[in-house]
């Protein structure tokens, strides 16, 4: 007989047959989030709200997503098609409760689906292991309904899970329980899969006999009933159902999902000296034998090789890391720095758009950008790529084993030839032929005795 479960997260399954549709509800106004921006649109290690849940429903296999929006969120939609590329978009014109919003979708419910599981863009924390679990509960034939629990610290303002027997009997809306009821602490967490066969029949019979004269989702469970059907639940952490709707609920689900970044990362063997200084994005990739050291920013699209360190302040977005390079401390990598193995790149120095071969060194306080950086090659400090005339980009060349002397300006397109040597202080505008010494700065002017003239007439 089902039952409040709390087993372990199961394995991936294939599901070979069976189709999913996940309806993901993003149409509220978020306005305690005092934005402009639509709720779900806020962002959690660098991915938005419904880009997590979306995320989380393809690993787990749904076939057809559909988000119910509001009539004016278009952005919505765009957001969802960089997860979801074939993502259909519902729209409820009206607020009338989570029944009616799953109902916007009722032509892709219609067209017969063995399991529909149905989120909120707001719940950004949720894994997919959870949604492979009620998937294998539907899978198993003995449940129509599947309704995710949690048990609350604060019950209050949540829904009851009402079970009897280890049946689940119904879901009671807070303002709806009755006192004994609202003792409960088992509650609603929002999430639901239903089986396909019966979702409209249930979905059409929920009425709006409440206090708010919404239409609750929630009903189904005890229209369930009505039709001799059973309905499950499965329980999970409070922190993985935590719904975000103001900005300290945003930053609580941010740092929840940061540790869990961390603690991943360190189970596949990377090394963090000071774990909660530092962020991670929702796709950093770290090798192993990786070290961070504290108060290192990752943000998007970065992967860092086996064995490379990253020190200390050091912002890296955008970026590829080869093996056992050493980054920072105080580095700036921008998207499309592309570091090889065994590169250094050191204090204060920014990297953009730009290769950087294998053993090379930036060591200090210079910036590369939109250039490519040969093998051994070595950019002494204060070194610029001079890149932007205001209106477009243009590339620098450097070759393999180059010397550039510090307080170097190369001023793009410029190529320098493999084995060159650049003189310090050189404003380079021309191409360097290999192996050759380019120095570009006027002769030095001394005139004895001036200084003192200088402070004499200036005393006076």
């Amino acid at each position: 007989m089902p039952v409040v479960s709390s087993e372990p997260t199961p394995p991936a399954l294939s599901f070979a047959g069976r189709s999913c549709l996940a309806i993901v509800l993003a149409a509220g106004e978020g306005t305690r989030m005092r934005s402009a921006k639509p709720k779900p649109l806020h962002k959690i290690a660098g991915l938005s709200m419904l880009g997590h849940v979306l995320s989380a429903l393809l690993k787990a296999g749904a076939g057809r997503i559909v988000a119910v929006v509001g009539p004016d969120h278009d952005i919505l939609g765009d957001e969802a098609k960089k997860i979801a590329p074939e993502i259909d978009a519902a729209i409820q014109t009206e607020r009338r409760g989570t029944a009616h919003a799953v109902l916007a979708a009722r032509e892709a419910i219609a067209a017969g689906y063995d399991d529909i599981l149905i989120a909120f863009a707001d719940t950004p924390l949720l894994r997919r292991e959870t949604f492979v679990r009620i998937r294998k509960a539907l899978a198993d034939g003995e449940s129509a309904i599947v309704v995710v629990g949690f048990e609350a610290k604060d019950p209050t303002g949540y829904g009851r899970l009402i079970l009897k027997d280890g049946t689940l009997e119904a879901i009671r809306e807070h303002r709806d329980a009755s006192e004994d009821e609202r003792k409960l602490t088992i509650c609603n967490a929002g999430v639901i899969g239903i089986a396909g066969r019966h979702a409209l029949d249930l979905l059409d019979a929920v009425g709006c006999d409440n206090s708010k004269r919404e239409y609750y989702l929630t009903d189904i469970v005890g229209l369930a009933r009505t039709k001799n059907l059973t309905a499950r639940a499965l329980t999970v952490s409070e922190d993985e159902v935590l719904g975000v709707n103001d900005r300290v609920q945003l930053a609580a689900a941010e740092a929840l999902f940061q540790t869990r970044l961390r603690e991943e990362a360190m189970r596949a063997g990377a090394t963090f000296i000071d774990p909660s200084s530092v962020t991670l994005a929702f796709d950093t990739v770290l090798a192993e034998d990786v070290t961070i050291e504290p108060n290192v920013v990752f943000g998007p699209g970065v992967t860092v090789g086996r064995g490379s360190l990253i020190r200390s302040f050091s912002h890296i977005e955008g970026a590829r890391i080869g093996e056992n390079a050493s980054v920072g401390p105080f580095a700036r990598l921008r998207p499309g720095a592309n570091l090889m193995q065994d590169v250094h790149i050191g204090n204060f120095v920014e990297v953009k758009a730009s290769t950087v071969g294998d053993g090379a060194k930036i060591n200090h306080l210079s910036y590369i950008g939109n250039a490519s950086i040969g093998a051994k090659t070595n950019v002494g400090a204060g070194t610029i790529t001079c890149n932007y005339n205001g209106f477009g980009k243009f590339h620098t060349e450097i070759g393999a084993g180059v010397f550039i002397g510090s307080h170097t300006s190369l001023v793009a397109p410029v190529t320098i030839g493999d084995g060159a040597y650049i003189g310090t202080g050189s404003v380079i505008t021309r191409d360097v032929a290999p192996d050759s010494l380019a120095l570009a700065r006027q002769h030095q002017i001394e005139k004895p005795g001036w200084a003192t003239g200088f402070r004499d007439k200036n005393r006076k």
